[in-house]
């Protein structure tokens, strides 16, 4: 009896961890898979599809509708199914394994600020804190998107890097789980990078605005980033061409500019970095912004083998290709 009562107990237990996992991937609005986040970029791709119509034309039926947003032939793709299996294991399982291996950003920030009042002295506050809260929230934003085009430009330039991150690239359709088709090591590397980028932009804003504030946040997450997320983050990974005119562009990234991030074209190699903001593409000479007229793009990476969408080609051969170092595209990012 006493073995049943501990066999219970465990299997309570892991239940009560998968809904808590499941809870917090599909219903914090923090989380990229959000329920909300995700029904809000379907009413928007639907918006747009309808505005596109020409006037006159007759309404268009829910059922069409439909199937424009979700073609059957890319939720049936073997790509796709590779998606939702990384979206488990990185959306679930990845926090259990590598979370001792993240750096905190809290942590660095609070390292970050007592070593500049040690060494400069503290600052007396010279905003009122609503204002503070407001200017540290669009430097942490701004940091974050720094350090996502710092860390993706790294994955295309070097080598053992490219290993991993060329995990994402053999997504030969887009949706909104691609964005879940990441390697662990990509993560582990993106997410310290991150952590000390938004660290030591924390550190910095509380030291020089002599406040112990904290930005704005949704579960967790910056304000802004959530905003984008709802409105734009899920339509990155689509098969929606959908692009920003004129000096939009040059500001935003659109879900049609990191398209031709994913293109096989040669041509669109070594651009469009950024996650949101197209700033540090535009700055750095990174920046491709993609035309009103929809490009026939294709994605994946040459040669296209069956297992890129498998266990071992998602998970093992990365480490493989890391060790043969001569075997990986330098300089720019050739996906052959």
């Amino acid at each position: 009896m006493a073995i049943e009562g501990a066999g219970l107990e465990v299997v309570s237990q892991a239940a009560g961890w998968l809904l808590r996992g499941l809870a917090g991937l599909f219903l914090s609005p923090g989380s990229n898979a959000s329920l909300w986040s995700l029904a809000t970029a379907g009413c928007v791709a639907a918006l747009i599809l309808l505005a596109r119509r020409p006037p006159g034309k007759k309404p268009v039926r829910l059922k069409v509708l439909l199937r424009t947003l979700f073609p059957r032939w890319i939720l049936r793709h073997r790509s796709s199914r590779a998606d939702l299996a990384l979206l488990a294991f990185n959306g679930l399982i990845y926090g259990a394994i590598f979370g001792g291996a993240t750096l905190s950003a809290a942590a660095v920030a609070t390292v970050a600020g007592a070593g500049l009042t040690s060494l400069l002295g503290a600052h007396a506050p010279a905003l009122p804190p609503p204002v503070g809260v407001g200017l540290l929230t669009l430097a942490v934003f701004l940091a974050a998107e720094l350090a996502y085009w710092v860390d993706h430009w790294l994955k295309h330039r070097i080598p053992a890097l490219w290993a991993f991150h060329k995990v994402h690239h053999t997504a030969e359709v887009l949706t909104p789980a691609t964005a879940f088709r990441v390697h662990p090591v990509d993560t582990l590397v993106f997410a310290n990078i991150t952590a000390l980028f938004i660290g030591l932009t924390e550190g910095l804003g509380r030291w020089l605005l002599g406040q112990p504030i904290d930005p704005l946040a949704v579960a967790g997450h910056n304000l802004i980033i959530v905003a984008f997320v709802f409105a734009v983050g899920h339509l990155q990974h689509s098969h929606l061409w959908i692009a920003f005119p004129g000096w939009w562009g040059r500001l935003f990234l659109s879900p049609a500019a990191h398209q031709l991030h994913h293109s096989a074209d040669p041509r669109h190699f070594g651009s469009n970095f950024g996650s949101f903001l197209a700033v540090w593409d535009w700055m750095f000479g990174t920046l491709r912004a993609p035309t009103a007229q929809r490009e026939r793009l294709t994605f994946g990476v040459e040669p296209r083998r069956p297992e890129q969408h498998g266990l071992t080609g998602v998970m093992l051969t990365p480490f493989v290709e890391a060790a043969r170092l001569d075997a990986i595209p330098q300089g720019e990012p050739r996906l052959t």
